[in-house]
């Protein structure tokens, strides 16, 4: 069995352009930017001072244009929710500020442009974005994280003095790990169960002031540090909790709801679950950001250990004299490259997700469905993405050796800013829960079931059947799909269209097993929290396949991009490995259900093998071609390796002429 055809080099500017894509000229005005200011990590430094570097690192952000992408052009931004996506996955190499800016802009400013109107914008977005206002995002509590929609902070409306008193009734209902509370924030958008009148009307946002002009917290404010941790420690997060603090009825976020000086209550939406749920999705976007963000340190991790695994020599190679390069060996290549075709792969995913918020924003006319689909979409990748992120950053670190483990070489400091990302702006396995519900619901309206009690209800009781979610590529995918060999051919692996059939065939067994087993549990007086929940393991596998086909689905879309004939060779190689790496991984499944034989799983095996031989020599300019900006990369194992290549390709050079 041969692999196809690998090009012995290829275009890396014009593979440079492919990645940039759409949002090309945004990753070059934050490359410019950084070339022409510093902005290094403060990993170095005490708390305190690794907070303040940030912070004035934040106003020199401020000042570039490149925070303004996700505002309103009335506002004085630029209109643009891709590219405010896009400029903050450019800032991965000091997480930190990546992390406070997406804190100020992303989703203190985002809630404000998402859920205010035209008397919130025009009083807050200038000093939002200029960071006269710095601000936080108070949603999560200590007693409720992931279940927002519960959280105990109360605002209650007071029709005589026409203002809404908002409160803490007890210590689970505190507002935890807030950025910007513990020393900078001035303002905190509040989520808080609103009530008036004497009614209930679920969770709503206010605008409350938390610290006065010289930085003194307000009256019935209380804030305490949450202090040092693992890592993100130029992040200033902190408690909230409000005694009986008092806004006006202006304060109050009114685009989904509102409330009339007689403290009526409104809403252009019915149905207290479909508000909740619309509300929620339309801060999506941090979400989609901490996807992006994790892929690009995914991207510096795999450079650094790259550039080192190609310099550094050890044990000689027989006959030779010279000493071998790690990346030479099969085992250090099996560490990376499976990890570098995944992150190509996830590169590709992100970009069409990136596109579809983009253009679903931009559009006139609201499209539940495509919202729903956007939201299930964004869970699925932020979860594979960040979980690919711990796990890649680990290999990297173990592929350099004692030096991966120096501060100097960035990784320690990439694996501790990156692992909380794995749980926050939802934690990945709820967020895998979430899409596994999309899916088995048929995207159902079912606003007022939605929840795990609720949701087993409904799957248990009311059951449709499941419908597996297509994305843009859906006709080229159906064309290389229809025109794949038969399973029993010879050079099947490498066929794209049998790749796909594979994929999807997994997807949809899987789906149909959970559909039949929640089925089966659900007679009789069975309680439906113990349906869903004895079968919680079989749904989250159902949301990790859907996830990895949708994941093909972009990477042979992007491929289809390419207009050079080298580069689409590598990529073709790239997605051959980011597929096969996969069904290797979970050949266990594709044995017992007789998708391939034990044969073809040793030959799964030996085409990984042979694609990691063939990727090896490009292997580093693959990863430089994700255009990583310069000053991220400063350990000295991949600038020194850097160096070391090009002398040894001058001395390549020399010795031909």
């Amino acid at each position: 069995m041969d692999i196809p055809k690998t090009p012995a080099s290829f275009d890396a500017a014009k593979l440079r352009e492919l990645l940039d894509g759409r949002w090309a000229g945004v990753r070059e005005q934050v490359r410019q930017l950084l070339e022409s200011t510093e902005l290094p990590p403060g990993d170095d430094l005490d708390v305190e001072s690794h907070r303040e570097r940030v912070l004035e690192q934040l106003k020199v952000l401020a000042g570039s244009g490149v925070t303004e992408y996700g505002f309103p052009v009335a506002a004085g931004g630029k209109g643009d929710t891709g590219g405010s996506v896009v400029s903050m996955e450019m800032l991965a190499g000091n997480l930190s500020l990546m992390v406070k800016a997406g804190v100020q802009w992303g989703l203190f400013g985002g809630a404000v442009v998402a859920l205010g109107t035209e008397r919130h914008h025009d009083r807050y977005l200038k000093p939002i974005m200029s960071m006269e206002l710095p601000g936080c995002f108070a949603m999560t509590e200590t007693g409720h994280g992931s279940d927002v929609q519960n959280l105990r902070t109360t605002a209650t409306y007071d029709a005589e003095t026409q203002e809404f008193v908002v409160h803490t009734p007890h210590e689970a209902a505190r507002k935890e790990y807030i950025g910007n509370a513990a020393r900078d924030g001035r303002m905190a958008v509040v989520f808080a169960q609103l009530h008036t009148a004497g009614e209930g009307y679920g969770v709503h946002a206010l605008m409350v002031p938390i610290r006065d002009e010289e930085g003194a917290p307000l009256p019935g404010v209380h804030i305490s540090d949450c202090g040092h941790k693992a890592g993100l420690n130029g992040v200033d997060n902190g408690r909230i909790t409000f005694e009986q603090v008092r806004v006006p009825r202006e304060a109050l976020l009114n685009r989904y709801g509102d409330v009339e000086p007689d403290g009526t209550y409104s809403s252009p939406i019915e149905g207290g679950n479909k508000r909740f749920f619309t509300m929620l999705g339309t801060l999506i976007r941090g979400r989609i950001s901490v996807a992006g963000t994790a892929g690009s340190a995914t991207k510096l991790a795999l450079e650094i250990a790259l550039r080192y695994g190609d310099a550094r020599r050890q044990f000689e190679k027989p006959g030779t004299g010279d000493e071998t390069a790690v990346l030479d060996y099969l085992g250090h290549q099996r560490k990376l490259l499976p990890a570098l075709a995944k992150t190509f792969a996830l590169h590709f995913a992100q970009e069409e997700l990136v596109s579809t918020l983009h253009d679903l924003h931009e559009s006139e006319q609201r499209d539940d469905r495509a919202q729903r689909e956007l939201e299930s979409r964004a869970a699925g990748i932020k979860a594979m993405s960040t979980w690919h992120a711990t796990r890649t950053i680990q290999a990297a670190r173990e592929a350099c050796g004692g030096a991966g483990y120096l501060s100097e070489n960035q990784l320690p400091r990439i694996k501790a800013d990156t692992d909380v990302f794995t749980t926050f702006e939802g934690d990945n396995t709820v967020l895998l829960q979430l899409v596994a519900k999309g899916l088995l619901t048929n995207y159902k309206d079912q606003f007022d079931d939605i929840g795990t009690l609720g949701m087993a209800r409904y799957v248990a009781d009311q059951f449709v059947g499941t419908v597996i979610e297509h994305t843009a590529a859906r006709s080229l995918v159906q064309r290389l799909v229809d025109a794949a060999p038969g399973r029993d051919d010879e050079d099947v692996l490498f066929d794209r269209g049998w790749q796909l059939r594979m994929f999807e065939d997994r997807e949809k067994h899987v789906l149909d097993a959970v559909a039949r087993r929640l089925r089966r549990a659900s007679g009789g007086d069975s309680d439906p929290f113990e349906v869903f929940n004895n079968a919680q393991d079989h749904v989250l596998r159902a949301a990790r396949v859907h996830v990895d086909r949708v994941v093909l689905e972009a990477f042979v879309a992007g491929i289809e991009r390419c207009t050079d004939p080298d580069v689409a060779a590598m990529l073709e190689r790239l997605c051959d490995l980011y597929v096969l790496s996969n069904i290797e991984e979970d050949r266990g499944w594709f044995l017992e259900h007789e998708r391939i034989t034990a044969r073809r799983s040793k030959a799964v095996t030996e085409a990984v093998n042979d694609l990691c031989r063939t990727l090896r020599p490009h292997a580093v300019g693959l990863a430089q071609a994700f255009g990583t900006p310069r000053q991220w990369v400063t350990a000295p194992i991949a600038t020194g390796a850097e160096a070391a290549r090009q002398d040894r390709q001058r001395a390549h050079d020399a010795a031909q002429r």
